[in-house]
């Protein structure tokens, strides 16, 4: 069912692409909008202008360090872990930068590789678990596959229930263990 979901968005998407390709007449057509860029201009020369700037995610440290940006405490991508509501596999919109700054990470430094491990909650049967840490792990790897990860270098995982980093009983427990984290290789 995931998979024909899956083909009916893709066929939808293109689709729509290829609608939004047609011509219009030659008499039709409008210019498009331009910019002046001399009124954005500073006043005063920049003096980071030619330095090199650290992103935060393209592992290439300003001024040549040596610093690994995935163990960086200011760095986005110290955070590993993505969360999930209770029964769903969905990336919430406050993850989606997480996720993004990993994937784009993973872009720029083609020889790291990441695990994506799945869990959830201690609520439902092992096998439901399971299955639903396997969803979790797949949707962050498809959102990272999308913005430009290889598939060689994600590998995703489902731990269910089994480790649960809450061992509490209630809601605020069970929303820290409804997660995806983000384990490099070597970690």
């Amino acid at each position: 069912m995931k998979r024909n979901l899956l083909s009916v968005l893709f066929s939808a998407s293109f689709l729509l692409a290829v609608a939004g390709c047609g011509s219009t007449p030659e008499g039709e057509q409008t210019p498009a909008p331009v910019e002046d860029a001399t009124a954005k201009a500073p006043a005063k020369p920049d003096p980071s202008l030619g330095k090199p700037v650290d992103t935060g995610v393209s592992g290439k440290p300003l001024g040549g360090g040596s610093k690994d940006p995935t163990k960086d405490p200011s760095n986005i991508l110290s955070r590993r872990s993505v969360f999930f509501d209770f029964d769903s596999n969905a990336v919430k919109d406050e993850f989606k930068p997480l996720v993004t700054a990993h994937a784009t990470y993973l872009r720029d430094n083609r020889g790291r590789k990441v695990i994506l491990q799945g869990n959830t909650d201690e609520r439902g049967s092992r096998e439901y678990n399971i299955a639903l840490g396997q969803r979790r792990a797949d949707s962050v790897k498809q959102m990272m596959l999308l913005l430009g990860a290889q598939e060689a270098q994600l590998e995703s995982v489902s731990f269910g229930k089994e480790k649960p980093r809450n061992p509490g009983h209630d809601e605020a427990a069970w929303a820290e263990n409804r997660r995806v984290d983000v384990v490099y290789e070597g970690e």
